[in-house]
């Protein structure tokens, strides 16, 4: 599986994600730093997030797959004006990325000194380790 680096978080997340039986792979390995999805035996296509049926074929034969953790920004916001459960965190900045394995998700960005979000640099993603579990982000990457 594809390793991303983490990071701490402090706290408990603002809005933990809801988890299934099925999902549960994905969050353990994401705490563990293990970025992965679903991919279809049958038609080869990775879907994010992870499903237990392929999108595309709908076969039901799906395993865990590594995806890339490097990727492109399409675009981005900053959120000013946050809804109340985010207000603490605003303002923060928000994107899509574009994963080198084909795969559009929306996510965090990851702010740091000396960085301005310009749609088509390269980012790639990381873990933010709260108390009560992982969530996933994109950070620029050095260059």
């Amino acid at each position: 599986m594809t390793q991303i680096h983490t990071l701490p978080a402090p706290g408990r997340r603002a809005y933990p994600p809801r988890t299934s039986a099925f999902t549960k792979t994905f969050w353990d390995g994401l705490a563990q730093g293990r970025w992965q999805t679903t991919c279809c035996e049958a038609c080869g296509k990775q879907t994010f997030p992870p499903r237990p049926i392929c999108p595309q074929c709908w076969s039901d034969k799906v395993v865990w797959s590594p995806l890339s953790a490097r990727g492109t920004l399409y675009s981005w916001t900053r959120i000013h004006a946050a809804p109340a459960v985010f207000a603490a965190e605003a303002p923060y900045a928000v994107g899509i990325v574009d994963l080198d394995s084909h795969i559009r998700l929306a996510c965090r960005l990851l702010d740091a000194p000396g960085v301005t979000w310009t749609p088509g640099m390269a980012v790639e993603m990381a873990v933010l380790q709260y108390e009560d579990g992982p969530l996933f982000a994109a950070r620029a990457v050095a260059s």
